[in-house]
């Protein structure tokens, strides 16, 4: 099962220059999360350092019983077990077949025999549709075969909080689809803590729980899918709604006087679309964060500093 991951007060700079503050938010256990943001704002840097591998200047994140940043490495290094990661192009060797890319962290980090890595790996590869594929190289198969042997290879080991880094990124739309809802029936399967980073719009809309959007370094909102996609944020709406019209500028936010020109131009984002239906697992199964229609969970909404986004 998953592990709730709680983010405290979290800050992250390189040199001086800042990449956000402040970020805190709840992963529920065993829910599905997305963290949306314009290019740039520092979300796979937040993977980054979730997993420890990215020590922040400020702030706790608390697995379980344990605060990451303040670990040893031998300790972080026992904690990170906990977390598998699906990076944006898969990450796999491109020298190894997609067997042993996908029996590599067995090998690396484990002490079983190759006869029950050879079943763990079957497992894994029959999970994400790959079965019979085992011996092509990475070269040889397209770019959504890859993602999912990448996958494949980041639940080897039962991770009990898997991170994905833009997983759909070079994916068609339909292949995009597929990838949902295998990663829908992934968390519905092994009830593990999922995070997805995404710039998809129908992603977000369609495969989470919780939407959080980071923005001009900050979390600007973070709760429950349905309180997201009926924000009346400006930020939230012009992101969502895919716009110009907003706080969002081309490369950051924009400046006073744009803001002002819209504003007397009567311009302001349209509101949201209907909020569509959630993707439900493949075997028709009840989410494992069914919520009622309409119904929130108060203690997981995180509301946008004073001040730190411009309306």
């Amino acid at each position: 099962m998953g592990v709730e991951v709680r983010v405290e007060g979290l800050a992250k700079s390189f040199g001086t220059q800042p990449v956000w503050q402040g970020v805190t938010l709840t992963l529920p256990a065993g829910e599905i999360s997305v963290l949306l943001g314009p290019s740039g704002t520092g979300k796979s840097v937040f993977l980054k350092t979730l997993v420890g591998l990215l020590r922040p200047d400020r702030g706790a994140i608390w697995v379980g019983e344990r605060d990451l940043t303040r670990l040893r490495e031998r300790e972080l290094y026992e904690v990170r077990k906990l977390f598998g990661v699906l990076f944006q192009d898969g990450a796999l060797f491109g020298s190894m077949n997609i067997y042993d890319n996908v029996a590599f962290p067995l090998r690396e980090h484990t002490r079983k025999p190759e006869r029950e890595i050879r079943g763990i790996v079957a497992e894994k590869l029959d999970m994400v549709g790959l079965a019979g594929a085992e011996g092509k190289l990475p070269g040889e198969i397209s770019g959504g075969m890859r993602k999912r042997a990448g996958l494949a290879r980041a639940l080897v080991l039962e991770p009990q909080i898997v991170l994905f880094d833009e997983p759909d990124s070079g994916l068609d739309p339909v292949r995009t689809a597929y990838l949902n809802q295998l990663i829908v029936d992934l968390n519905q399967r092994t009830g593990a803590t999922f995070l997805i980073v995404t710039h998809d719009i129908n992603t977000a809309r369609t495969v989470p729980d919780n939407i959080g959007l980071i923005y001009h370094g900050h979390l600007a909102m973070f709760g429950p899918r349905e309180m997201l996609l009926s924000s009346t944020e400006p930020v939230v709406r012009q992101f969502l709604n895919a716009q110009r019209i907003g706080p969002i500028g081309m490369a950051e936010e924009k400046d006073a006087d744009e803001l002002r020109a819209e504003a007397d131009a009567g311009a302001e984002p349209p509101p949201l679309p209907p909020i569509p239906l959630q993707l439900r697992p493949t075997d028709g199964g009840v989410r494992r964060a069914e919520r009622p229609p309409g119904q929130w969970c108060a203690a997981n909404y995180v509301v946008p500093p004073e001040g730190s986004f411009q309306q």
